[in-house]
């Protein structure tokens, strides 16, 4: 599946989340009830940055997400393709290196990083394979991939009330507090388009990764999914 599906093409996107940058961040915690806080902890986790390695955090946004990295004694690079996400990044954290991209052609020589990580952002890439096999040629051997990302519910009742909430009540909520309510009606259908748990670890393997799991988050509503280069 693209995001053509969505009729949005990048540039489109890009455009889209240029618009929401300003208050991004708040909109993300209001929607979700407060529950982003917990799954960036999460990602944290997982990737489990060490002092000195060098970590690419695509689809960083304002650079929220790359901060827990830098914290870490990490040498993280914020990259985004939106470019009034990384100026409202960088007015904020203007010592992160904020870097324009695009995750279908990094911009990063062959096995750059030590980790690699994407948080909400991977469904908004129109080619997800052709991102996945770029993330590949970016982490050194032996190296780390982890994705964050919408999922489905793993129990059917919950699926359901879910996937109204998206449909239902995010655009006006998103309305109430966000600088481009619209944008998030495009954001709840690509949720729901996204591919389940087992899908997306078949495309992982399928780009190159090997040890492949992945772990839900309430109730599966987020998944996050790992990787290793092998080497």
């Amino acid at each position: 599946m693209t995001r053509a599906s969505l009729d949005k093409q990048p540039h489109e996107v890009a455009s889209m989340f240029d618009n929401v940058a300003a208050r991004y961040d708040l909109t993300n915690d209001v929607l979700s009830l407060g529950q982003d806080r917990i799954w960036r902890r999460e990602v944290a986790k997982a990737v489990g940055a060490r002092p000195a390695e060098k970590v690419l955090d695509l689809a960083a946004g304002t650079a929220t997400s790359s901060l827990p990295f830098a914290q870490a004694g990490a040498y993280v690079v914020p990259c985004d393709f939106s470019l009034g996400m990384l100026q409202v990044g960088k007015q904020r954290r203007s010592w992160l290196p904020c870097t324009a991209g695009d995750a279908t052609r990094l911009p990063f020589k062959d096995d750059a990083f030590d980790a690699v990580t994407i948080s909400f952002g991977l469904r908004n890439v129109q080619d997800t394979d052709a991102a996945l096999r770029e993330m590949h040629r970016v982490t050194r051997p032996g190296g780390r991939l982890v994705i964050c990302e919408f999922s489905q519910p793993t129990w059917a009742p919950f699926r359901t009330v879910y996937t109204e909430y998206l449909m239902r009540a995010l655009p006006p909520v998103a309305r109430s507090v966000s600088s481009n309510p619209d944008a998030y009606v495009y954001l709840a259908e690509s949720i729901r388009e996204w591919p389940d748990q087992p899908a997306l670890a078949e495309r992982l393997q399928g780009a190159g990764w090997t040890r492949v799991a992945w772990r839900n988050l309430t109730g599966g509503v987020v998944a996050l999914h790992r990787g290793r280069k092998a080497g």
